[in-house]
């Protein structure tokens, strides 16, 4: 049987560049072509030497790991090391669901055209057949993924919490939010997002009706005594969201917050409330957002 390295070639680079393609789906990243491309070109050359056995360790585990990482960190350059074993979780995952079902596919079509060299397959079949298995291989990890997506019900990310706020109590509904990170710069404390009109009973309206003027200095509609009280005790959290990225909360320590889960209470008294001055949700099925650090 004759095999043509430029077609092995090709064929290693469609299929890597399909896989980091649905890794970068998947872990919803930018995505950038070049470093796609790039990266692909690592793993296929490699596959190369490993079929001419030119590497002597080709087989070695340590170097298909470091490999790997290498392979990730080209296509997704992840700035943190827990992004980076994240990245890298996902992109074997995506990778043995494409070899599975690229393999099967190559097997039912040509099975006896086939051979193992090195710990890779070769054969004489037609690139299209590589790239229909990675097509159909895409769809399965995306579906798959969409499904086990929506098994999580939204209930197991909301949960009560209780606010104790000058000497008020808030209760309110509040989503578990793994994006939310906010922390005030200067202490480190973890803050809550809860909306303004919640704190009416906790706070002065002049302040919760003009937090944007406040933000921006503009104190003239305060009066001084609400001024002289509370200024000291606000604070400035900026926070980056889609569409904002630098933008400013408002915010307050609270006395303590009770996180109710279930049958299960945990109290926090070094927490930072952000006030936010318009609604999370439409339907109002929470009020209140939680990172998941406090949890």
């Amino acid at each position: 049987m004759i095999i043509y390295i430029d077609v092995v070639l090709i064929e290693n680079l469609i299929m890597n560049y399909i896989i980091l393609f649905a890794t970068a789906i998947i872990l919803k990243l930018k995505i950038k072509h070049i470093r796609l491309i790039l990266a692909s070109l690592i793993g296929a050359v490699y596959s190369i030497l490993s079929y001419m056995s030119l590497l002597e360790m080709y087989s070695s585990i340590i170097l298909k790991i470091i490999l790997s990482i290498i392979i990730v960190y080209v296509a997704f350059y992840p700035p943190k090391v827990n992004q980076l074993w994240k990245d890298l979780l996902i992109f074997y995952l995506t990778s043995f669901v494409f070899g599975g079902a690229a393999f099967s596919l190559i097997y039912i079509i040509k099975p006896q055209e086939i051979l193992m060299k090195n710990g890779l397959f070769l054969g004489i079949y037609p690139l299209k057949t590589i790239i229909l298995g990675a097509i159909l291989a895409f769809i399965i990890i995306i579906t798959a993924f969409k499904i086990v997506k929506s098994k999580i019900s939204k209930k197991d990310m909301i949960c009560e919490i209780e606010i104790k706020l000058n000497e008020q109590e808030i209760k309110t509904k509040a989503m578990i939010d793994t994006g939310n990170l906010l922390k005030d710069p200067l202490t480190n404390t973890p803050v809550i997002v809860i909306e303004h009109t919640l704190l009416y009973d906790c706070m002065p309206k002049e302040i919760l009706n003009n937090l944007e003027q406040i933000l921006g200095g503009e104190l003239e509609k305060i009066p001084e005594e609400i001024r002289n009280k509370y200024i000291s005790k606000l604070k400035l959290i900026p926070f980056s969201s889609l569409g904002k990225q630098n933008g400013m909360l408002l915010g307050i320590k609270s006395e303590y917050v009770n996180i109710i889960q279930k049958d299960k209470t945990s109290k926090k008294e070094n927490v930072i409330i952000g006030i936010y001055n318009k609604s999370l949700t439409k339907k109002g099925e929470y009020r209140a957002l939680i990172g998941i650090e406090l949890i």
